[in-house]
């Protein structure tokens, strides 16, 4: 509107108001028309801020409302994920997904979006009424879009490669930052970080260099633009002023104004198609990344019609249960077992025997390749994720505590658990002496996975964790591995406690944890070498026998 209304007033003021303006004044009177055009001018900006405060409340809210679902959405689904999923990924990559590329989105549609809409309807606007003024001219002014449009769509497709290898590069980096901000004391320890601030410089360096690839193809684009705009509005100013100059009555000093003023409004923006379809590609490859994330397939898939167990009793079987990582490296072979309920079983073997491989299979955190594992007759696959891990409390020999109070981290996940709850299950895994004796006693501060306990510390937390939770299986993996002799005798005297009724597996190094359990296996290459009580495998004077005398001094 504005030039058109520059239009109006050049006119009037060159005593050549236009006429539907004098219909609707009633009067030919240029004093006259200039105040209707000046109150029309008032009416005219008031109208484009009160769309323009529309905008801003409205518009933006939309794309923090998407921003904030597409994060949660993305999460939700990266939670449902296999394991696998996350052994394969790197932290630092997901976490770029999780931020820069959302936010990506969410710049493209705060700007990008509502620019791409802006220049649509001025395009159609800003074409109808230089139409309507001189369509000779409008034909001049317009010659240059279809090479302009070409410009932009090359462009696109030259730019979009760029940056995709710029969110890889992104990722790559955040990598690198989040696996040297975990490492530090490894960093630290070994006098690396001359070596480490190089690894991050090369990766920053990466980065900045496909940056520079993608900036060097979007700054040629804008003037390359601005030329075919010129040459377009130069042809047509050219032929206006001729009209004018000539008396040939085609065209009012007024309307040349206008058109030379709405032509620039309709072409230059052009320009800005660079800067839009740059945005739109960042988003476009955050876009892929994201959407690719929330698209692949979960490798461990619920069955449609999933059986819902009224009460876990704890009877597992494993039926000649086979297991690869990799298909040419079996870790199980034909493993076979039961185990009744209520009863406490001890695993050992050497590393790599599968201990923990049998757990990650039992909580179905991976599917086995082969063989059947059962809770209560029931085929695992048959039950909803949810339910099977529910009933099972694991203590893993990785104990991770998120940051929070010590009490958070015993009651993690568990609503309406009172005080005297989590101070039992605390007495249990030989804590509480220890909580009591903080400043802050059970609302002290873990820091960032733990760093503030010792590692028996944060290990005793996360077996006072799973004896709260109180699951019909209890998988004990090496959870006494980082205490001292002393506390693991003390947590084994309050062991038949917290495993009375349910049916507990223990996977140890230390024979001592498993000497008192109802029955040990041994693992051997993925299979049960040897099996029974303590006594029983001492008589065999086999593989058990062995490590016993090992762990006890006698050899």
């Amino acid at each position: 509107m504005p030039p058109i209304m520059v239009g109006w007033i050049v006119d009037t003021v060159s005593r050549n108001p236009p006429q539907w303006i004098q219909s609707l004044t009633g009067t030919s009177d240029s004093w006259t028309i200039a105040i209707f055009c000046a109150m029309l001018i008032i009416v005219i900006f008031g109208a484009e801020s009160f769309f323009q405060w529309l905008y801003q409340l409205r518009f933006m809210q939309l794309a923090q409302r998407v921003q904030h679902d597409l994060r949660v959405d993305t999460y939700r689904q990266l939670q449902q994920r296999e394991i696998a999923y996350f052994e394969e990924e790197r932290t630092g990559n997901l976490m770029s997904m999780m931020n820069d590329d959302i936010n990506q989105l969410e710049r493209f549609l705060n700007t990008g979006f509502n620019d791409l809409i802006q220049l649509t309807v001025l395009f159609i606007f800003a074409g109808i009424t230089i139409w309507m003024v001189s369509w000779e001219m409008a034909v001049i002014s317009i010659l240059p879009i279809p090479l302009m449009l070409v410009g932009v769509f090359y462009y696109q497709r030259k730019i979009a490669p760029h940056y995709l290898r710029v969110r890889q590069a992104v990722g790559s980096l955040s990598n690198r930052l989040e696996n040297n901000i975990s490492g530090i004391l490894v960093i630290k320890s070994f006098t690396a970080e001359r070596f480490e601030a190089e690894r991050v410089e090369q990766a920053s360096n990466h980065y900045k260099q496909v940056n520079f690839g993608a900036i060097k193809l979007s700054a040629v684009f804008i003037p390359l633009i601005r030329m075919l705009i010129a040459l377009g509005m130069a042809g047509a100013m050219l032929l206006g002023s001729y009209w004018i100059l000539n008396g040939s009555g085609k065209l009012t000093v007024g309307e040349l104004t206008f058109f030379a003023m709405m032509v620039q409004r309709m072409l230059w923006p052009i320009t800005r198609l660079g800067q839009v379809f740059d945005s739109f590609e960042r988003a476009r490859a955050s876009a892929r990344r994201i959407f690719g994330l929330m698209d692949a397939p979960n490798r461990i898939t619920e069955v449609e019609q999933p059986v819902e167990p009224k009460q876990v009793q704890g009877n597992i079987s494993f039926n000649q249960v086979s297991f690869h990582y990799q298909p040419e490296v079996p870790i199980l072979n034909n493993l076979s077992f039961n185990i009744k309920a209520g009863k406490t079983i001890g695993f050992a073997g050497t590393t790599g025997a599968g201990k923990t491989t049998l757990i990650k299979l039992l909580l179905r955190l991976y599917d086995v390749t082969g063989g059947v594992i059962t809770i209560d007759g029931v085929d695992i696959r048959q039950l909803p994720k949810r339910t099977l891990r529910q009933n099972i409390a694991l203590v893993s020999q990785e104990v991770y505590l998120f940051h929070g109070t010590i009490k958070e981290n015993i009651a993690y996940s568990l609503e309406a658990v009172s005080d005297a709850q989590i101070e039992a299950a605390a007495k249990k895994a030989e804590l509480h002496q220890f909580i009591v004796g903080l400043p802050n006693g059970y609302d002290t501060l873990v820091g960032e996975r733990g760093i503030k306990l010792s590692g028996g510390q944060r290990q005793r937390l996360s077996l006072a964790r799973a004896i709260l939770k109180d699951a019909p299986v209890l998988i004990l993996d090496e959870a006494t591995s980082a205490v001292d002799t002393e506390t693991e005798r003390a947590i084994q005297k309050n062991i038949h406690q917290f495993t009375k009724n349910r049916t507990a597996i223990v996977i140890a190094h230390r024979l001592s944890t498993i000497r008192q359990a109802d029955c040990i296996f041994i693992l051997d290459k993925g299979a049960v070498a040897e099996q029974g009580t303590h006594e029983e495998l001492l008589g065999l004077d086999g593989v058990y026998a062995g490590l016993w005398r090992v762990q006890t001094g006698e050899v």
